[in-house]
């Protein structure tokens, strides 16, 4: 029996569940079955070594090998051979029989893992063609390690060419499995290149044959990392722009670009995500440490969605956006720094991408939920316990404004909506629990409850907690994000004129561009999507000059505006801490520290109401934010890396966020996040 998935009160579109038939047949005659993908047109198959040899053979590179002898006092020989050490821990090896062993255990991982891995059949069929007319690069977003390998395994089910993927070098150091992922399709990066002309050399060249040749997808995450807080980050582009360079050099008569949004239920990694917002250091990537995670085998993690989108055509897309002639000026095989045009196209086709992964995810109940929990006093979670009845109605009225603002949900079909609720409470006993007929927050486990815990464990075991539900409220912060700064704008304005509203709509999107995903040049279209969202939930009255509020708006801005408060009070916070420290300059390590500690002072006193203000990744994004806006600079001292802020400049920003002053548009320094 195929299961459909329906998004609630929208155009049908048909998700199968992929593991219901599986559940009943072998994983080994899965594995063992006849894979047959539809060639590619553009040229045949290449191995491994075919491309490693095509890289190393082409003119691009002997000629940036011979400019590396020159610098660097080296022959040619040595210089080559380094060039050899790079491709051999750099390339992939993909090989049938390990692409048919992963296929074999990451089925049996999914069946014990999840209750249903929802696919867009016409995703899947739209994918299958699209690869046989032009290169395609798959673009998923990065909330768990699972997202390296369901991509893969949705087109081993599907007899669609299974893709080589960009990976962390340090998956490759793991014994027996990172050789698997090598095989299985794999080619590892380095995390820090730097300034290393070589390593770039090479890896652009890798990549670019890859594309040219076109034989299988490229899979790889705009986003560069994987996400901590589960929700978009803004794109990396020093990938983007190396898949474009061989269409805008006309080396390919197009490429074909496809987003992929997978969401989860539930994420294995949730609290090691919180912890390592915290400041605990990340695990090392082990086999070992593999081997000790295998205890997640034996919990539920709910339902995944992949949404696979429309192929995009990168021709049509950058239409009148490049002039791809001055490519003509140059011989092909020099290296070029892109220009600015194809900078400013790569930038606007990354934020694109982005975008339309978060357009195509599906938020689960549980993400409604926790927008729900995070707006309640922490001691009525902590101790009091929130009414069951008034969780489920606040989730409800939600449901409702998200459906307004166009959202797909997953919430569970012809299940009465009491059920709902109480499985998704169920699902996340990890986080939260239902007794009595009111939800609390788990903060300590029951073992450790006999115990008296000292204050500092404490609060971080309730930080830890509410990390975890302020990352599943991020999932769908998407969705309100830009009428929430438009309801933020008539807070901090106390004024309906569209002029100035627009203006302080502008102040904010600069302000959270790291926190958001915004398309660069579109301030004035997402203005107006947020007042017509505003508009048609009848929150506002929308006038040529004016957008005012309506007598039954009230509700729908406040919480809009407290959906944003954690992200106003933590940047506030550290705009406190920049302009009362005495000295201007400090180094990053040294400010995450102070800025914990002053927070974690202020949570105890109850004078802040956030836990938030305790995440590295708001802390670090706030000094993306002040440097990107010249209010602190980058200073290059010896090995250590200082900053030195202008106060003036950083009181300036916190008083017109706070509306003491009225907000500017912000003109921020070019930032190319390579």
């Amino acid at each position: 029996m195929v299961n459909t998935y329906r998004g609630l009160d929208r155009d049908e579109e048909e998700f199968v569940d992929i593991l219901e038939d599986k559940r009943h047949c072998s994983d080994l005659s899965f594995a063992f079955r006849t894979f047959s993908p539809p060639p590619y047109k553009g040229a045949p198959t290449c191995s491994s070594t075919e491309l490693n040899q095509a890289v190393l053979e082409s003119q691009y590179l002997r000629y940036v090998i011979q400019e590396v002898a020159v610098e660097t006092g080296s022959s040619v020989e040595e210089v080559r051979d380094k060039v050899c050490r790079i491709l051999q821990e750099m390339s992939q090896n993909l090989q049938l029989r390990f692409i048919r062993l992963m296929g074999f255990t990451v089925r049996k991982v999914f069946k014990r893992l999840f209750s249903a891995i929802y696919v867009n059949m016409k995703g899947v069929s739209a994918l299958q063609q699209a690869t046989q007319e032009f290169p395609v690069i798959l673009m998923p977003n990065h909330r768990s390690y699972i997202d390296f390998l369901v991509v893969s395994y949705i087109l081993f089910s599907y007899d669609i060419p299974v893709p080589v993927i960009a990976a962390g070098i340090p998956l490759a150091g793991m014994k027996i499995v990172g050789e698997i992922l090598r095989r299985s399709g794999a080619f590892f990066i380095r995390r820090a290149i730097g300034s290393d002309k070589l390593y770039w050399a090479v890896l652009s060249e890798y990549v670019q044959t890859i594309v040219r040749r076109g034989f299988v997808p490229l899979e790889f995450f705009v986003e560069g990392f994987r996400s901590r807080t589960l929700k978009s980050l803004p794109p990396k582009l020093g990938m983007m722009h190396m898949i474009l360079e061989p269409f805008f050099k006309g080396q390919v008569y197009d490429v074909t670009l496809l987003p992929i949004s997978i969401s989860y239920d539930r994420v294995l990694e949730e609290s090691l995500l919180a912890h390592e917002l915290l400041g605990v250091p990340k695990p090392r990537e082990s086999t070992m440490a593999l081997l000790k995670a295998s205890k997640v085998l034996q919990e539920n993690y709910g339902r995944m969605h992949v949404n696979f989108g429309r192929p995009l055509s990168v021709r049509q897309l950058c239409e009148g956006k490049i002039n791809r002639c001055q490519y003509n000026l140059i011989p092909r095989d020099l290296p070029q720094k892109p220009s600015g045009e194809a900078q400013a196209c790569g930038s606007w086709l990354a934020h694109m991408m982005v975008r339309l992964q978060e357009e195509g995810a599906l938020i689960s109940p549980w993400s409604l939920m926790a927008c729900t929990l995070l707006q309640v006093p922490t001691t009525v979670l902590t101790e009091e316990g929130l009414l069951f009845h008034q969780l489920t109605e606040q989730t409800l009225w939600l449901r409702k404004l998200a459906l307004d603002f166009g959202a797909h949900l997953s919430w569970p079909e012809k299940v009465p909506d009491s059920d709902v609720m109480s499985s998704t409470l169920a699902l996340h006993r990890s986080v939260v629990y239902h007794k009595a007929g009111r939800v609390y927050l788990v903060r300590e486990d029951e073992d450790e409850r006999k115990y008296s815990v000292i204050p500092e464990e404490e609060m971080m075991r309730t930080a830890a907690a509410f990390l975890m539900l302020a990352s599943y409220r991020n999932q769908c912060l998407h969705v309100f994000v830009r009428p929430a700064l438009l309801a933020l704008a008539m807070s901090i304005t106390k004024s309906t004129q569209r002029d100035e509203l627009l203006t302080c709509f502008c102040f904010l999107q600069e302000v959270f561009s790291n926190e958001f995903v915004f398309i660069p040049g579109r301030f004035s279209q997402d203005f107006e999507e947020a007042c017509s969202l505003l508009k048609n939930c009848k929150a506002v009255h929308v006038s040529q000059w004016e957008v005012a509020v309506s007598d039954t708006g009230l509700e729908v801005l406040s919480f809009l505006q407290e959906l944003l408060k954690p992200f106003i009070d933590s940047y506030q916070l550290m705009f406190r801490f920049l302009c009362e420290e005495r000295d201007c300059v400090f180094r990053e390590k040294e400010f995450l520290s102070a800025v914990r500690t002053l927070a974690t002072k202020l949570i105890a006193s109850g004078e802040l109401h956030t836990y938030e203000s305790l995440s590295s990744d708001m802390q670090k994004n706030v000094l993306s934010m002040l440097q990107r806006l010249g209010a602190v600079t980058k200073l290059e001292i010896s090995e250590n890396t200082e900053y030195k802020v202008n106060k003036s400049a950083v009181r300036r920003i916190g008083d017109m966020l706070a509306g003491r002053i009225p907000p500017q548009i912000v003109q921020a320094a070019p930032d190319a996040r390579l």
